[in-house]
């Protein structure tokens, strides 16, 4: 029997005023069916010109305060979010047919944070985020493979690999999260949660 909850929608939605909660749960669910990346999700920004642009990024934190992934500041994307600081999220899960929207504020988290992260990473990775010049041009492979072979010389030690002021991470703060679930003839259910001035968040039901 398709079970549901108090507004008609599907049992997997739940019944929950808060949408961090339901996003646990759902990740929760993606882990365990997905094969690959769960927490990965499209990432949109915007310019100052207003041009859009997207890639996919990986999740690595979300609690009350927001929604936290991490990339070179000086990335097309981190040059984006230093001149508009709006965007948007997008996770799909296709083992699910789920899916979940999250729009907001970013701001670039606490070094101590960042620190703490970083320091969690694999030698190879972090070494990357020095040699890497992320997003900009190469005049040839080799040139990539040079830097990381520089940068391997100068940090040998893999105990002490400092983070590069360059990188660090973001958090988003959700003004909106919207959960979508894949419907028979495209009739999907659609919860949306908006936080109001008072910072409370409030259910509305949206049309597929």
């Amino acid at each position: 029997m398709n079970q549901k909850n108090s507004l008609g929608l599907n049992h997997c939605f739940l019944d929950l005023d808060d949408p961090i909660k339901l996003f646990g749960a759902w990740m929760d669910d993606a882990k365990k069916s997905e094969p690959n990346d769960p927490n990965a999700l499209s990432l949109a920004t915007s310019n100052k010109d207003n041009f859009p642009s997207v890639r996919v990024v990986l999740l690595k934190e979300f609690n009350h305060n927001g929604f936290v992934f991490y990339t070179n500041l000086n990335s097309q994307k981190g040059n984006e979010l230093k001149e508009n600081p709006k965007a948007a999220m997008c996770f799909h899960w296709k083992s699910l047919l789920r899916q979940i929207r999250v729009s907001g504020t970013v701001t670039q988290v606490e070094d101590v944070v960042a620190d703490q992260y970083y320091s969690s990473r694999g030698y190879d990775s972090r070494i990357g985020a020095w040699a890497s010049k992320q997003s900009k041009e190469l005049s040839s492979r080799d040139e990539l493979i040079n830097s990381i072979k520089e940068f391997r010389k100068k940090y040998n030690d893999e105990n002490k690999v400092p983070r590069p002021c360059h990188w660090s991470g973001w958090n988003l703060s959700p003004s909106s999260i919207e959960f979508w679930l894949d419907g028979d003839s495209r009739i999907h259910e659609r919860l949306k949660y908006t936080i109001d001035k008072n910072g409370n968040w409030i259910k509305s039901l949206l049309n597929p």
